[in-house]
């Protein structure tokens, strides 16, 4: 029997936004293979948590780790250390809209230290080839639909194999069934093996595709609350 390995553990964290406390007290431990929703009102500390996972803001209180790296004691010099463990995807994709899809990702093989451009290419194509893209990659983003632009966001997320993805909000601004395209795609890397930490304000999606659930409220974070003791309520 395979124990699963934790990738995110936070212990006792408090996360600030400059001197206002976000979040106390957060502690939880996600494994690899696991896929979690991050749910909870607009301003409830859904995104700030990611911005703790991901290096953006500090861990002022408490403990935690991610992918092997210790973020209390996390330098700014080796944050892109930390970014090339992980993969981050957002809303809005952050495409850049000035070269194809192609040189998007090559753009970012580039930033995280990759230099055989032969490698390189041959990476592109594997991630284009499991988000269902793979003849996509001449094309500009703005040549794409919103879907597809997404995929190819989840594309670059997958680059350089990351242990975990972060996932704020990624079917926000998409209809229902792209957005049901976006959560089985990213289920099924889930299943590959890849830990999933996703942020969403849409009970749709949990419904239609369960998993654990924690939750921002009244400034805490509480762990694998199932969806029929929350329903109903607002996010």
């Amino acid at each position: 029997m395979t124990t699963k390995k934790p990738i995110i553990t936070l212990e006792n964290v408090s996360i600030f936004q400059q001197d206002n406390l976000i979040l106390s007290e957060v502690s939880l431990e996600i494994c690899s293979a696991e896929f979690h929703y991050l749910i909870g009102t607009t301003g409830s500390g859904k995104s700030s948590l990611l911005k703790v996972l991901y290096g953006e803001l500090p861990i002022i209180k408490g403990t935690g780790n991610i992918a092997g790296i210790e973020l209390t004691k996390l330098k700014r010099s080796k944050i892109p250390l930390l970014r090339r463990k992980l993969g981050v995807v957002f809303q809005d994709f952050q495409l850049l809209f000035d070269r194809n899809i192609h040189d998007n990702l090559n753009f970012v093989l580039s930033a995280t230290g990759w230099k055989n451009q032969t490698e390189m290419d041959h990476r592109i194509k594997e991630v284009l080839d499991m988000v269902g893209l793979n003849t996509k990659s001449h094309k500009m983003p703005f040549e794409l639909s919103g879907g597809e632009q997404q995929r190819v966001a989840i594309a670059r997320a997958l680059l350089n194999k990351p242990e975990v993805i972060l996932a704020d909000e990624p079917t926000g601004n998409l209809d229902p069934k792209t957005s049901d395209d976006i959560l089985l795609l990213l289920h099924k890397i889930c299943e590959s093996g890849t830990a999933v930490l996703m942020a969403t304000h849409d009970y749709r999606i949990l419904e239609k595709f369960p998993a654990n659930i924690i939750r921002c409220e009244a400034g805490k974070v509480q762990n694998n609350k199932l969806l029929n003791e929350i329903n109903g309520t607002r996010l």
